[in-house]
């Protein structure tokens, strides 16, 4: 019967077989129980753009992550939450940020709790995706930005994880943590507060170098448990932090300008088979001026350069983990999957007073960001960004590898899915049936399924979102009226079909104000840090 699954191409099958029993490994000395069921590694980016990865059409150096890709899945249409606090929280319960208190971003430690949908960490009755492994038998490790919860007791070991090394809050120093954010950036080491050595520390090897010793420690111990190991990238998170040795690969590259890498990596997209004719770029905003005219190309070519690097150096300790697995032997019954939490940034932060300006940008000491103009590249070729509900906001790349359970696939696959469906996704290959979660496995991609029609719900500071099979309705914050796409044909929303739709828009904006109300989305007050 399993042969005539794998034949098919239902490789989930062999799963299935594993979690109803173990099988026996024979030594001359006792018998060893060996759990058949498959490691999971979900590896997290920050701020990271839809193009930025070469088999997205980026000019990025990034071989270990398209060689993922080329020998498992490639999605289209991934969604995100838009903001890397509900994406997270999203991504370890399953839910709906809203629902397990992740409304907006996290609280103060120094602020007085309102418990609910804004309480700026996780609700403790919605169990985290390490609790739930961790109760069917599987080791559970963490490395880098949790972001979910800022006091000691909401922290990763007391949500499910055994081992935990990273940066408790969000955007740090690369390379230290700084006096002045010394109140607010907590960097730990399992349930302690870590001094960051003072030399030799960047923060994305040290992220890996953690993963890497734990799943060698799971080796080395002979422990016959699979593992689950969330690894939540910083990069290419603000700062503009990367080391010389990467950003000298790309400084003169982006003297093409924002314009040109746009253009060119919306042709690479075409070569690749990514976008097809339903595809077409959107046009550059008016508030980025021409490449042509713009002032201090050579500085805004360095910003750029140590984004890529940032990215670099990202893909290459993602190539450490995999030789470490195979090393190990973990890597043929491991998936992996690799997306982002949100769209490219392009928040503006006024880095006269945090950087050190006879610093260069990304030395120690500098502190920069690569602002709107090639946040729009970035994006190639959607637009808006981070915290925006369009699909610049809300979509990612997605890489989903399983030697063992998945078949390559050639191309890009059209089927949807959705960050909080990698909790049920995990519980399905553990051999537990998921209950009550917002998210849906997603076995159904490469078990050739049919693409179900999936209703997602979107909500972060007043902007507003819900597609429902090939419709989508969104909605900016500053904008009174709803825009209607047919995303499936009209994937980068050019043509507003709300006014000569109302019947669609009236019933779609019903369901979701429906949404509104079951998670407990508030009225957003511009400036309130939250919904009221």
């Amino acid at each position: 019967m399993m042969q005539k699954h794998l034949k098919k191409g239902l490789y989930f099958a062999t799963v299935c077989v594993a979690v109803i029993g173990c099988f026996l490994v024979f030594s001359s000395s006792k018998q060893v129980v060996v759990d058949a069921r498959p490691n999971i590694i979900y590896i997290m980016a920050d701020d990271m753009g839809y193009s930025d990865i070469g088999c997205y059409g980026g000019e990025v150096q990034t071989p270990n992550l398209d060689k993922l890709a080329s020998n498992g899945i490639k999605l289209r249409s991934f969604y995100n939450n838009s903001r890397c606090c509900p994406t997270r929280a999203s991504l370890l319960t399953g839910q709906y940020p809203h629902t397990v208190g992740m409304g907006h971003m996290v609280g103060s430690t120094k602020a007085e709790i309102e418990y609910g949908p804004y309480q700026g960490f996780l609700n403790d009755s919605f169990p985290t995706i390490a609790e739930a492994l961790k109760k069917v038998g599987y080791s559970t490790y963490m490395t880098g930005k949790w972001h979910v919860g800022e006091r000691p007791e909401h922290w990763p070991m007391k949500r499910g994880f055994e081992k935990y090394y990273g940066l408790i809050s969000g955007a740090s120093s690369f390379f230290e943590i700084t006096p002045a954010e010394r109140d607010k950036r907590r960097f730990v080491m399992d349930d302690k507060d870590y001094e960051i050595p003072s030399e030799g520390h960047y923060m994305t090897d040290a992220f890996t170098d953690h993963a890497i010793e734990y799943i060698d420690q799971h080796k080395k111990t002979k422990n016959t448990k699979p593992f689950f190991l969330y690894l939540a990238y910083t990069a290419p998170h603000f700062p503009l932090h990367a080391l010389e040795e990467d950003v000298v690969k790309y400084e003169n590259l982006y003297l093409q300008g924002w314009d040109v890498t746009r253009e060119k990596r919306f042709e690479k997209m075409k070569k690749l088979g990514l976008v097809d004719a339903r595809y077409a770029i959107t046009q550059r905003p008016d508030a980025i001026p021409a490449w042509e005219d713009a002032t201090d190309k050579k500085t805004w070519a360095r910003k750029m350069a140590v984004y890529a690097a940032m990215i670099d150096r990202m893909d290459q300790n993602i190539g450490k983990l995999v030789k470490a697995l195979k090393a190990n032997g973990q890597f043929d019954n491991t998936m992996i999957v690799f997306i982002s939490d949100n769209g490219a940034c392009a928040e503006g932060v006024n880095t006269k007073l945090l950087s050190d300006p006879s610093k260069k940008i990304g030395e120690r000491g500098s502190y920069y960001i690569y602002g709107e103009p090639w946040a729009n590249a970035s994006n190639t070729p959607f637009k808006k960004y981070k915290h925006y509900m369009h699909e610049g906001g809300i979509i990612t790349p997605c890489i989903i590898q399983w030697p063992k359970g998945i078949k390559p696939q050639t191309g890009y696959s059209d089927k949807v899915g959705h960050v909080m469906d990698l909790m049920p996704t995990a519980l399905e290959l553990s051999g537990t049936k998921p209950q009550g979660l917002a998210g849906e496995s997603l076995s159904y991609i490469w078990n050739a399924k049919k693409n179900s029609e999936r209703t997602y719900c979107w909500e972060h500071e007043g902007n507003k979102a819900i597609r429902k099979g090939h419709w989508k309705l969104v909605k900016d914050f500053e904008n009174k009226t709803w825009e209607l796409y047919n995303v499936t044909a009209d994937p980068c929303e050019l043509k507003d079909l709300a006014a000569s739709d109302p019947v669609r828009v009236k019933s779609m904006q019903e369901e979701y104000l429906l949404w509104e109300k079951k998670v407990g989305v508030r009225e957003f007050i511009k400036g309130s840090g939250k919904g009221e």
